[in-house]
């Protein structure tokens, strides 16, 4: 085991108290993820972390961090005490960045966050030891935990920030003390906690608050809020990527198959060409501005587009499967969208889903709610309708009340069924599918969805395209 954190500097590090001395090769804040080794986290959320310390060290954590010893834990347990948890979890984060060299990139949006820092991750790995969060902990626990857990000798890190309401990022930007802040775009997403897109673009614009002076700000071109970024950005070193010809990394043209996307484009003027290892107008999009990144940490694009061609897209984000059924022997194809959804992404799903090539099927989109949304929620969930990747997309099944609004805006010819939930259609899946389908799933996590797709998967042999 690479040791991480030993108890005195982790000491050190937040202040506390430890019982004993020891070493820990990781952090965790979940008994289920928890690895030989590591150190756990006591965080109060949902449940009191507190309550599974025992259970946490009889299963190999190596040390945990709490406020107090719980009643059912040895008091010679290896322990590291202090008054708040979730302080400490800072703590040890903002240690870990102060003790690495590593060039640490920061990525927010609206749409495209944990695609792009996976990109990130896979265009970096062949140049340097690489260290990201291995899903989207992009929250005020999931920044100081990922930080946390990054070795001293990184070279690069890819910090995922997320937010629900204004205020969220500023903190986690500084926090993390970027050298590059990556703004993939910014959209009508959370609007329930927000009157404005401009809004919105200016709570993303709080990642700037964490960009070094010598920092470089990696913009999308093409949106309306930009003045509003470049603004906030003000002293830091502008890189624009997008389609306009004020892009520094231009888009020329993205072609697709099913399973990739050929990227033709302007670096600063020269021309490139390069492949990605999944399908989708947008992805090409987050490629450019992963390119602009590379170069801003001083690595070298050529190796990066190399390294391009082998990403895939993260779990529940574009996700390909052929599905052999077990009862007719026909075969599917399935596009797993499922982790979360607002109207910018959807609208992305949709133009992938008509972008594929059924054989001798159907496209079927079959789509739950969009959360968060506020006061304009029904509008935009029947607006989906009128986007010009419907045209070519045979039926829309649809769940939650939501998306009542689009199942009544869309036409006759396209309208599927509507079920109440997405359980519910879970449920009739052998009935909506036939042989030779593409069926794409897309949805808010709050919508459930993700149970369509475990039952598309249960029809039969799955394997991942």
């Amino acid at each position: 085991m690479k040791t991480l954190w030993t108890s005195q500097d982790a000491a050190a590090a937040t202040g506390g108290q430890t019982t004993r001395d020891w070493v820990v090769g990781g952090v965790s804040i979940d008994t289920r993820e928890l690895e030989q080794g590591d150190l756990f986290v006591a965080l109060k959320d949902v449940r009191d972390g507190h309550d599974f310390v025992a259970q946490a060290l009889k299963t190999g954590a190596a040390a945990a961090l709490v406020t107090h010893r719980p009643e059912n834990v040895p008091e010679d347990a290896p322990l590291l005490i202090v008054p708040d948890v979730l302080q400490a979890l800072e703590d040890l984060g903002q240690a870990a960045r102060a003790r690495t060299a590593a060039k640490v990139i920061g990525v927010t949006g609206s749409v495209g966050k944990t695609g792009t820092k996976e990109m990130l991750r896979s265009a970096l790995a062949p140049q340097g030891r690489v260290h990201a969060a291995v899903r989207s902990f992009n929250n005020h626990w999931g920044v100081p935990l990922t930080l946390a857990r990054m070795p001293q000798d990184t070279d690069f890190a890819v910090i995922e920030i997320g937010m629900n309401h204004p205020g969220e990022i500023g903190p986690l930007s500084r926090m993390a003390q970027l050298d590059v802040a990556v703004i993939t775009t910014v959209a009508a997403v959370h609007m329930a906690a927000f009157d404005s897109v401009e809004q919105i673009a200016q709570a993303k614009a709080e990642i700037f608050e964490g960009l070094g002076a010598s920092g470089v700000a990696v913009l999308n071109g093409d949106i309306p809020t930009l003045p509003i970024l470049l603004n906030a950005a003000k002293g830091a070193r502008v890189r624009l990527f997008g389609e306009s010809d004020q892009a520094d990394l231009r888009l020329v043209a993205a072609r697709t198959t099913e399973t990739v996307t050929t990227v033709e484009a302007l670096l600063d003027g020269q021309e490139i060409l390069f492949k990605l290892g999944a399908p989708g107008h947008h992805l090409a999009m987050n490629a450019l501005a992963v390119l602009g990144a590379v170069q801003a940490v001083g690595a070298d694009p050529a190796q990066s587009m190399l390294a391009l061609a082998q990403w895939h897209a993260p779990s529940g984000r574009g996700q390909r499967f052929t599905v052999t059924r077990s009862d007719t022997g026909g075969v599917m194809e399935l596009i797993d969208e499922s982790y979360n959804a607002n109207p910018t992404s959807v609208a992305a799903a949709l133009s992938v889903l008509a972008d594929s090539q059924p054989e001798g099927g159907r496209r079927i989109a079959m789509l739950g709610d969009m959360l968060e949304l506020g006061p304009q929620e029904q509008q935009l969930h029947s607006d989906l309708a009128d986007h010009p990747a419907v045209a070519r997309i045979d039926t829309v099944h649809t769940s939650g009340p939501l998306m009542a609004a689009l199942h009544e805006t869309l036409p006759d010819h396209k309208r599927g069924q509507h079920f109440a939930t997405a359980d519910l259609m879970a449920a009739r899946v052998n009935r909506l599918l036939d042989s030779g389908d593409v069926a794409m799933v897309k949805g808010s996590l709050g919508s459930k969805v993700g149970q369509v797709v475990t039952a598309i998967k249960a029809l039969g042999q799955t394997t991942e395209k």
